[in-house]
């Protein structure tokens, strides 16, 4: 059967879980044998955006290149998976309109969750004022209106929130369950 493209957008602060939710969603989507790209935030920033810094119009640009990679790839079947803080709505709605297929993904925890979560120690530089425009802390983040799906990781489990993607997929024909594809 023919894949059909689409673009998984997950947006979240910092130590949300964006990372990690996406890499047990992409082992799933690539156990079925989908093509799937991956387009995360840190990444490319090194390659595609490098030379942006962080002010709004810079990560506004930041956001619009991942999408204009996005709606390239989507449109040629591929599912992908976009892990970007993003924290404009209005850029994320710019972006979802030019892809078309798009699914919101918002992870949400609370900032005092994230902070707690902080391997890299990022929050608190931004708290004693080492790091600027951090967002969450000294630059705003726009939660989403309506996403298509929330995953509170604070409230639910990585296999809930993973479910609660890949299920969104399913019902939105994006993905065939696992029960019709053992039947093809």
């Amino acid at each position: 059967m023919p894949q059909h493209g689409v673009t998984v957008w997950f947006t979240g602060l910092s130590g949300a879980g964006k990372t990690t939710i996406r890499m047990a969603v992409e082992q799933q989507l690539r156990d079925r044998g989908l093509k799937v790209e991956v387009l995360d935030g840190d990444i490319v920033r090194q390659y595609l955006t490098k030379g942006l810094g962080f002010s709004k119009e810079d990560r506004d640009e930041n956001i619009r290149r991942i999408g204009f990679v996005s709606q390239l790839l989507t449109r040629n079947g591929v599912i992908v998976l976009v892990s970007a803080i993003s924290p404009y709505r209005s850029t994320r709605d710019e972006v979802r309109t030019s892809i078309g297929n798009f699914v919101e993904v918002f992870v949400n925890a609370p900032l005092s969750v994230c902070e707690q979560r902080d391997v890299k120690g990022l929050y608190k530089k931004a708290r004693a004022g080492e790091i600027k425009q951090f967002t969450g802390i000294d630059d705003p983040y726009e939660p989403p209106l309506n996403p298509e799906v929330e995953c509170k990781t604070d409230q639910m489990s990585l296999e809930e929130c993973v479910d609660s993607v890949i299920g969104y997929l399913e019902q939105q024909g994006y993905l065939f369950s696992e029960s019709v594809q053992a039947n093809v």
